[in-house]
């Protein structure tokens, strides 16, 4: 769940707030920071939480990719041996997670 915090700051990186328990009726703006209203601040943390949920399959095929290590070992190899171990590799984690 995005917080307000953070969606505070993804609208005004230089804000200086506080707030209580993700209460955004508590939220008190320090040093001259121009206040922003609580629809923008909604409206912001759904379209970061929008953001977020559609780059699952980005966060999961990250897990799930064989290390760079590893991957340099097997395009080392398929070159030696003609075979397409790193391909088929790839292309199963991508298969597992598909964008949509």
């Amino acid at each position: 769940m995005i917080t307000i915090a953070e969606a505070i700051k993804s609208i005004n990186p230089n804000a200086e707030f506080v707030y209580t328990e993700e209460d955004i009726n508590t939220i008190e703006w320090h040093n001259g920071t121009t206040p922003i209203s609580v629809s923008d601040i909604q409206a912001k943390q759904t379209e970061l939480q929008t953001a977020y949920d559609n780059a699952e399959y980005q966060r999961n095929r990250a897990k799930e990719y064989p290390s760079w290590q590893e991957q340099l070992d097997m395009q080392y190899w398929d070159k030696v041996n003609g075979t397409s171990t790193w391909q088929d590799a790839i292309a199963k984690v991508k298969s597992d997670n598909p964008k949509e």
